[in-house]
């Protein structure tokens, strides 16, 4: 029996066009008892605003009449001991394991929405009000739920030694649909939340607009109010599916309810099905749980006529977008906690060069069989080499990162005496000579190179009559050297040029002609 506020909103609420799930949801009811006010409603021949005058003991009586309440006796279910139990420390009990329990034992008792609502009863009476909760209106295809299930039975028993193993469970489910994807893993390591997820992809089909996973640290590196920063490899393979990492809020794990409820459901459900085996391998154990996931995928939901895989199937997958050619793969990740004065970083004894200003700060080096990849403490890309699998050189660099300084003097030991002869004859014979002296002076032609390179660079610029003027001046003193070189060009640099007077000319006619 329901009481006038319920019987009355229902039929306000129909009036106003709202689905029957909203009604249920706003008056905690079942289905069937929305639909029994409603048929009631049409039968009785009474406007809503008739009813909203008579005395709420009237209308109740009207639609539920003292004849048809009358039943046979229905033991009252112990809710003080099924509340215990579900609250009790590290319960993974909830309200349905309860009334398939009480179920049970009494095959004639209340339904599932009546035990519910007698349930909710006895909570408002001896512990205050019910929870409210926010509507959440969902998108078909657009988010899909990640996360651990937090019992961690022992399950994996090593063929040989006896070992017994604690089995982790990762599980995902869609918005719409509910559809349901799980898989065990040994551990919750990066690499396993990575698996389990492109694997949850390829059972979909499809990809959804958004990937919503609990805040853990293999994928999360850092969420705040501020500022969200997802693990390089979770990261990483956003990019490749083309979709978007948007996690809950912190400490809100509401804010995924519903991968949560289906968490609690196989937590019951799932896991103790699968106590009743012993597994020793994982490949087994993952067998059967695709065998029970289907067939809860399949069942239809309460009072429905419908299955979580036919809701998927209508709604999720046509708004899905189709995969990727290829199946993401893990690169081989390193953490450098301070980039090098040298801006170089090592992966597999060599070292690949970034961009100098990168220096002191931290850097992600990402590796495949063919590339590095070195990227910044966000993940942004800074620059990338072919990997090298040559014992020499050890060290890669890219012209573009040097210092100039340091690209200068690698230009310099990259040049011979041919080089610098070359560019001498560009100014003339007597610089051409005065080169070539500086090479032969030295012991060794190489220890002259430096001197020729700044000298060079010094007059690059001059007139070359200046340039060989003081070359000439060198080899007359016959003393071509750098030091002396410079003194000479100083000097040529510094002396006034003299204007002298211009010689007498018939056409030259003089300041006296324009008087």
């Amino acid at each position: 029996m329901q009481n006038y506020n319920t019987i009355i909103g229902v039929i306000q609420m129909r009036q106003n066009e709202c689905s029957l799930s909203m009604i249920q949801d706003r008056y905690h009811i079942g289905s069937g008892t929305a639909q029994l006010i409603l048929k009631r409603f049409n039968a009785s021949g009474f406007t809503l605003e008739q009813l909203k005058q008579m005395e709420p003991s009237e209308v109740e009586i009207l639609f539920y009449p003292p004849e048809n309440l009358k039943r046979k006796e229905v033991p009252l279910p112990d809710f003080q001991l099924y509340y215990d139990r579900i609250h009790a420390k590290g319960s993974k009990v909830n309200v349905a394991y309860c009334w398939l329990e009480y179920k049970q034992d009494n095959p004639d008792g209340y339904e599932q929405s009546q035990f519910y609502e007698l349930y909710n009863r006895f909570v408002e009476k001896h512990f205050g009000k019910r929870e409210t909760k926010m509507a959440v209106e969902r998108v078909p295809g657009e988010k899909m739920y990640i996360d651990w299930i937090g019992d961690q039975p022992e399950l994996l028993v090593h063929p040989e030694t006896g070992e017994i193993q604690r089995i982790h469970f990762f599980v995902t489910t869609l918005g719409i649909s509910s559809l349901i994807y799980a898989e065990a893993f040994q551990d919750e390591k990066l690499q396993s939340f990575i698996a389990g997820t492109t694997h949850a992809l390829e059972f979909y089909g499809g990809i959804p607009k958004y990937l919503v996973p609990d805040n853990l640290k293999t994928a999360i590196t850092k969420h705040t109010k501020d500022e969200l920063i997802l693990q390089s490899a979770f990261s990483d393979m956003e990019d490749f599916y083309n979709t978007i990492v948007l996690p809950p809020p912190a400490r809100k794990p509401k804010g995924k309810a519903t991968v949560e409820n289906h968490v609690r459901y196989l937590e019951t459900h799932l896991i103790e099905k699968l106590k009743e085996k012993v597994y020793t391998s994982l490949e087994t154990l993952n067998t059967d749980i695709q065998k029970i996931v289907a067939v809860l995928n399949a069942r239809h939901f309460q009072k429905e006529n419908y299955s979580r895989m036919d809701a998927f199937l209508k709604y999720d997958k046509p708004c899905m977008k189709p995969l990727p050619g290829g199946i993401y793969t893990v690169c081989d990740y390193k953490t450098v906690t301070r980039i090098p004065d040298n801006y170089h970083v090592e992966y597999d004894n060599h070292y690949y060069s970034v961009v100098y200003t990168h220096c002191g700060k931290s850097a992600i080096i990402k590796a495949t069989p063919s590339e590095i990849h070195i990227c910044d403490e966000y993940n942004r890309l800074i620059c990338k080499h072919k990997r090298s699998y040559k014992d020499f050189p050890k060290y890669i660099t890219e012209d573009s990162h040097m210092r100039p300084e340091h690209l200068y003097y690698k230009e310099v030991n990259q040049k011979d005496g041919a080089y610098y002869r070359r560019w001498a004859s560009v100014f003339g014979p007597n610089m051409s000579e005065c080169i070539d002296r500086i090479l032969k002076s030295a012991k060794h032609e190489e220890q002259a190179y430096n001197s020729c390179a700044g000298l060079l660079h010094t007059v690059k610029d001059l007139p070359h009559g200046i340039v060989e003027e003081t070359a000439r001046q060198c080899i007359e003193m016959n003393s071509c050297r750098y030091k002396t070189f410079k003194q000479m060009l100083g000097r040529m640099q510094s002396t006034p040029v003299k204007t002298g007077e211009l010689p007498a000319h018939e056409n030259i006619r003089g300041k006296d002609f324009y008087k």
